[in-house]
């Protein structure tokens, strides 16, 4: 037997502003039924794993036990520039001089995601 990861919950303050993000992100919209003031929200991604935003009264307060890792279709730090600009923040770098590393960021609630090199970088 087996199990297949149907959402990736993020618990959050506001569904609808942090899943806006998230769309810019992936470039995938929300849920057709969605609408802002709704307690959660979803994006449904190409692996048809939904990104699932839901309301919580308390704000994060720790580093994230689970988080995401982008590989973007193009260079990483190009990548990482385009999300700061969207309102991520830089929350550590690992990048080397050599191209490899990876670039830690954190959403506009906190949560951190990191940014990995592109398949061609990698290639």
């Amino acid at each position: 037997m087996t199990s297949v990861v149907h959402n990736v919950t993020v618990d959050c303050a506001d569904p609808w502003e942090l899943a806006k993000f998230w769309t810019q992100v992936t470039g995938r919209p929300v849920g057709e039924d969605d609408r802002q003031g709704d307690p959660e929200i979803g994006i449904t991604l190409d692996s048809g794993v939904t990104l699932l935003f839901i309301a919580v009264p308390e704000p994060k307060t720790t580093k994230n036990r689970l988080h995401l890792c982008l590989t973007p279709d193009v260079p990483r730090d190009e990548e990482v520039d385009r999300l700061l600009k969207l309102g991520a923040t830089l929350h550590s770098d690992h990048r080397r001089e050599d191209g490899s590393g990876w670039a830690v960021l954190q959403d506009p609630e906190g949560n951190e995601f990191c940014v990995l090199r592109s398949a061609a970088e990698k290639a």
